[in-house]
C-alpha cells in the first residue's frame, strides 16, 4: 500500500488538532482514523520509559509499517491520503525517515509564538495531571534534567519551540515547494482564508470547508490540595499502569484525568513578566527563522495585546484529546 500524499509535521498545541478534523470533512481528503500515528518517530518499537504518563502514550504508536499503511485503506479512490504528527519536525530523525520513505510528499507546519505554545504545553500536562510543577518557569528549568532521563519530546516546552532549527533542518531535505509554513494566528484570525490557502497547497478544491472545530481545548485546572491529591494519584496509576494491559492502565487513569478537569477554567493568561522571562531562550532562533522564512515574526518578542488559545473555553463534555486514538 501506498505512504500518505502528505503530512502535518508540526507544531504541538498550534491547532493541529483542530485542523485536521477540518480537513477530514473535505471530500478530496482522506484523513487518518488516529490523528497522531507517530509512525516516523522510531525505527522500530517505541521506548519503553520515560515521564509520567510517557509509556502508556508509547503503546498507542503506529510503528509497524503494515499497521501505518493500513490507516489509510479506506481512503476512496482519487482522495488524497495524509495524517498529522506534530512532533514530526521536531524529530530531526523523523525529517529523514519521511524524506526517505516519502520524498515527494506535502509538509504542512503551523507556527505558534513559542512562549504561548510551550504555556500551553505545561497547561495540557498540568491539566492531564501529569506536570507535577504548578509554575511554568520552574518546569522549564527542569527540561534539560527531563530530557536527560529519557522524558518524551512533549515535556520539551522550550525545545519544541525553536523553530528556526528545525525548518532550517527540514529545508536542506525538502525543496520549500512542498512545505507550506503559516501562524496559528491566521487559523484562529481567518480560519476560511487559511483552510483555502492549505487546500491551494494540496491541490484540492477551495471553498469547501470555513471552519475550524472546537477540538483539543487545553483547561486549566486550580493548584488546590484536590488537584495535587489526584494529580498524585494519577502519576501512582501512570507508573503502575505501565506493568499492566493498555486497557487495564486506561481505567486505571481515565477516570481521576476526568475529574481533574471538571469545572477547570480555560487557560490563564501568562504575565509580562513570565513571558519576558521566556522570550530570552527563543530570541536567537527567532532571528534564524526570520532569516530561513524570510518573514517577520519580531511580534514574538514582545508583549502580546492578547493571550489564549484557539477556541477559548473548552465545549461542555468534551474531554482533553488522546491524539493517539482513533477519532470518534
Amino acid at each position: 500500500m501506498p505512504m500518505p500524499d502528505f503530512l502535518t509535521i508540526g507544531t504541538p498545541k498550534s491547532g493541529t488538532t483542530a485542523l485536521h478534523a477540518a480537513l477530514a470533512r473535505h471530500p478530496g481528503l482522506f484523513l487518518s482514523p488516529v490523528k497522531e500515528p507517530k509512525f516516523f518517530l522510531t525505527d522500530g518499537p517505541p521506548p519503553t520509559r520515560g515521564g509520567p504518563g510517557d509509556v502508556q502514550t508509547y503503546r498507542e504508536h503506529i510503528w509497524r509499517r503494515e499497521d501505518y499503511e493500513a490507516l489509510f485503506d479506506a481512503a476512496p479512490p482519487g482522495t488524497l491520503t495524509g495524517e498529522s504528527t506534530p512532533l514530526y519536525l521536531y524529530d530531526l530523525a523523523a525529517q529523514r525517515r519521511i524524506r526517505a520513505a516519502i520524498p515527494d510528499a506535502r509538509l504542512i507546519v503551523v507556527l505558534r509564538d513559542p512562549v504561548e505554545r510551550a504555556h500551553s504545553n505545561w497547561t495540557h500536562l498540568w491539566s492531564a495531571g501529569l506536570e507535577p510543577i504548578g509554575d511554568i518557569l520552574r518546569a522549564c528549568e527542569e527540561e534539560q534534567r527531563r530530557i536527560e532521563a529519557g522524558w518524551a519530546p512533549f515535556w520539551h516546552y522550550r525545545g519544541l519551540g525553536r523553530y528556526g532549527e528545525q525548518l532550517a533542518h527540514l529545508f536542506t531535505l525538502f525543496p520549500r515547494e512542498q512545505v507550506l509554513v503559516y501562524r496559528y494566528r491566521d487559523l484562529v484570525d481567518r480560519p476560511a482564508e487559511t483552510l483555502d490557502r492549505i487546500c491551494r497547497f494540496l491541490g484540492v478544491e477551495t471553498g469547501v470547508i470555513t471552519e475550524v472545530p472546537r477540538e483539543n481545548v487545553t483547561a486549566h485546572p486550580e493548584p488546590t490540595r484536590g488537584h495535587r491529591v489526584l494529580s498524585r494519584a494519577l502519576r501512582v496509576g501512570s507508573a503502575v499502569g505501565r506493568f499492566l494491559p493498555a486497557r487495564v492502565s486506561g481505567a486505571l487513569t481515565d477516570p481521576l484525568e476526568q475529574r481533574l478537569q471538571q469545572r477547570a477554567r480555560s487557560r490563564q493568561p501568562l504575565t509580562w513578566d513570565q513571558r519576558e522571562q521566556l522570550i530570552g531562550y527563543f530570541a536567537e532562533d527567532v532571528a534564524l527563522l526570520q532569516k530561513v522564512t524570510g518573514e517577520d515574526f519580531s511580534d514574538w518578542l514582545r508583549p502580546r495585546e492578547r493571550s489564549g488559545g484557539l477556541v477559548g473555553v473548552r465545549p461542555a463534555g468534551q474531554r482533553q484529546a488522546r491524539n493517539g486514538r482513533p477519532q470518534t
